[in-house]
């Protein structure tokens, strides 16, 4: 049995919390030069080369990307033969964000839903716990901007809608969020199991890099399908019009009860930040 010390567990929340806010991923600029090799709208352009130049400063300033620094969503995939010494993992994740923020000087916004007190911590973080095999410790920090978060929504659709209710409804779902979330977005689906698995799976989606596809050829078929039409709606680049209102579509699936087809689309705003570490 590997021992990992909570100690090590903040350390790295702490600094993923950091470099998740200040810099993009090469999937995301990637994804902004294929957009603008495809745009032809002059403001949308213009726009794309800001976001890629934004990015830029960002990195080489050290500073956020942008003024949200995002509810911390925080994925745990912890191997089964791995023991946590040295105290409890969720205190630890905890004080990972915590000290992230303070120390990356990100805006906290997390606060009490009704009096609107802010926490002044931006804590608690969500935290999704997965066992997984293996005796390692994969953390990925996930910054949910709160304009992309408001425009996601899940559905409890009938089965008899089947695949075409779902596109449908995915599509009505970006149409609807509109220039709110900030695109070019990438758009998470999840598909089947319940409620909130849904929801949970819409999320995850949003993780796989840019440019990748799902491995099962028909759900791959659905993503390219949906981006194109998505892209039809010309909401375009912070909803001033053009080809580009989303990067990608990314969907997972499971099977789901018999009477049930849930689907959920959690949406990402153009500051697309991840960052992982593997202890």
């Amino acid at each position: 049995m590997r021992e990992i010390d909570v100690g090590l567990v903040a350390r790295s929340i702490r600094d993923l919390c950091i470099a998740a806010n200040y810099e993009l991923d090469r999937d995301v600029l990637d994804a902004f030069e294929r957009a603008l090799e495809q745009e032809e709208s002059p403001v949308a352009r213009d726009i794309l080369n800001q976001l890629r130049e934004n990015a830029r400063i960002a990195k080489e300033e050290m500073i956020p990307i942008c003024q949200d620094t995002g509810y911390a969503v925080v994925f745990v995939e912890l191997g089964q033969e791995v023991r946590i010494v040295g105290g409890n993992l969720d205190e630890a994740v905890q004080k990972g964000v915590r000290d992230g923020y303070r120390e990356g000087f990100l805006r906290k916004s997390i606060c009490h839903p009704f009096t609107r007190a802010n926490t002044g911590d931006n804590t608690p973080a969500v935290v999704h716990l997965e066992l997984v095999p293996g005796d390692r410790m994969r953390l990925i920090v996930l910054p949910k901007g709160g304009g992309s978060e408001n425009m996601s929504g899940a559905q409890m659709l009938t089965p008899a809608v089947g695949m075409e209710g779902v596109k449908d409804y995915v599509v009505e779902r970006v149409r609807m969020a509109g220039p709110n979330p900030c695109p070019p977005t990438v758009v998470g689906v999840g598909i089947g199991g319940t409620f909130e698995t849904a929801a949970l799976m819409a999320k995850k989606a949003l993780l796989r890099p840019i440019g990748s596809r799902n491995q099962d050829p028909e759900l791959a078929a659905m993503e390219e399908e949906l981006l194109q039409r998505i892209n039809r709606l010309g909401i375009g680049p912070q909803g001033l019009g053009g080809r580009t209102t989303s990067l990608a579509v990314h969907i997972n699936m499971m099977p789901c009860h018999i009477a049930s087809l849930p689907v959920a689309v959690n949406i990402q705003c153009h500051a697309h930040r991840h960052k992982e570490e593997t202890l």
